[in-house]
């Protein structure tokens, strides 16, 4: 008789509205297909809390613990500790104590880690039971990229991040019988430095619901200002996405404006930070915080933009507006890890400079910019669809793929 899975999540996966929740929430629902999964995961704030409705009836039991340790506090455990802040940030007895319950009163079969830091909640398994980590990128490889551009005691515990963090995930890969990555080149990083067999090393992609992220689906409309409209889409706390926005703002719209006054540059998404927020005074910037649907800001974008200066992984940003047939420019960094053709299915950038000139081209033409993003569309089509790109997790955990628990997937559709 099949087991059941446990799945542990540093952020409550959902609902898929950002990221790292897109991917978690996919991966819990295809698990979900294959037995009962258990799962146990973090909340940001209370409206995280309040979304344990919404994923209860996929699940055999559920512990979402509210995260309380604040950044000071993580921090200074980890130098008393010696341990990475990615871990003392994430730290919690009571999921712990729901770990070691449910593997003592279950028959657990495979142990899903969604993201590395949860892989310290994991106890020694039997060595019939199945363990995959999804890292998703290569987090140590990220601080030590912040540390680059840092100074003083901030490039310092950057530094320090990366190398423990490194330590940390190649101790994990050590023990997992499969350790994911979001792209080849992420497994290919991971690999260089980890003396494991490379074949335990995989590429799990990433995928896009092309029945919601579609031009032709019901969602409001946005007023889109007078000329041409700009977008860039991201969780605005979110260090990388800060960057971009910043070097796009000072590097290469006044480029544009210069040569198309009446264009807009809206920043569209949650939480942004004062710096920021303070890219709105300047003239045809937006900065919209929040908004209801992704879908109507995207619809109305003449361009989409990922200018991306430090990135990791499959940008989903990306994969979203192509989905929406949207003519994008990224930079060589956003577009690392997406399988598609420069110039065909989106425009690449090598500099702040080439992004002005491609943004130009295509706010220029606008047959031109119609034809690249219909192709886009139909790309992701062909190329992203989840059902695909997940199909392998049966034979990673040990599962054969099943129609068993079709209905539980069906009830989040």
């Amino acid at each position: 008789m099949m087991g059941d899975i446990l799945f542990l999540a540093h952020r409550i996966p959902y609902p898929p509205n950002r990221g790292d929740k897109i991917r978690s929430f996919n991966i819990l629902r295809h698990l979900a297909t294959l037995s009962t999964v258990h799962l146990a995961t973090f909340a940001d704030d209370d409206a995280d809390m309040g979304h344990a409705d919404a994923l209860r009836p996929m699940l055999g039991s559920l512990h979402i613990g509210k995260r309380t340790v604040s950044t000071p506090v993580g921090a200074a455990k980890a130098v008393l500790t010696g341990k990475p802040v990615s871990l003392t940030m994430f730290d919690s007895p009571a999921i712990r104590r729901f770990v070691r319950e449910t593997l003592d009163a279950r028959t657990i079969d495979a142990v899903f880690v969604f993201s590395g830091q949860m892989a310290q909640f994991v106890p020694e398994l039997p060595a019939d039971t199945r363990y995959v980590v999804d890292f998703c990128d290569v987090d140590s490889a990220k601080f030590a990229a912040y540390a680059d551009s840092s100074r003083g005691l901030v490039r310092y515990m950057h530094n320090r991040e990366a190398r423990l963090l490194s330590a940390f995930e190649q101790q994990v890969a050590r023990r997992a019988h499969h350790s994911l990555f979001v792209s080849a080149a992420e497994a290919a990083l991971f690999r260089e430095d980890a003396a494991i067999d490379a074949d335990r090393v995989r590429v799990l992609e990433n995928g896009i619901d092309c029945g919601f992220f579609d031009p032709d689906a019901d969602f409001a409309t946005v007023d889109k200002p007078d000329g041409s409209l700009i977008i860039f889409t991201g969780q605005m706390d979110y260090r990388p996405n800060i960057e971009a926005v910043r070097s796009f703002a000072d590097d290469v719209f006044p480029a544009i404006r210069a040569k198309k006054p009446d264009t807009q540059f809206a920043i569209v998404g949650r939480n942004p930070t004062p710096e920021v927020k303070v890219l709105a005074d300047r003239d045809g910037v937006i900065v919209t915080g929040s908004v209801e649907d992704i879908r109507s800001w995207l619809a109305a974008a003449d361009v989409v933009v990922a200018p991306l200066r430090t990135a990791r992984g499959i940008q989903n940003k990306v994969l979203e507006a192509m989905a929406m047939a949207r003519p994008v420019v990224a930079s060589a960094l956003a577009f690392e890890g997406i399988d598609a053709r420069p110039g065909e299915h989106l425009l690449v950038a090598d500099s702040p400079a080439r992004e002005a000139r491609q943004v130009l081209e295509l706010l220029s033409d606008p047959s031109r910019a119609e034809t690249m993003g219909q192709a886009a569309r139909r790309h992701m089509l062909h190329r992203y669809v989840w059902a695909e790109t997940l199909a392998p997790i049966g034979a990673l955990i040990g599962m054969a793929e099943s129609s068993q628990h079709d209905a539980v997937a069906a009830l989040v559709d």
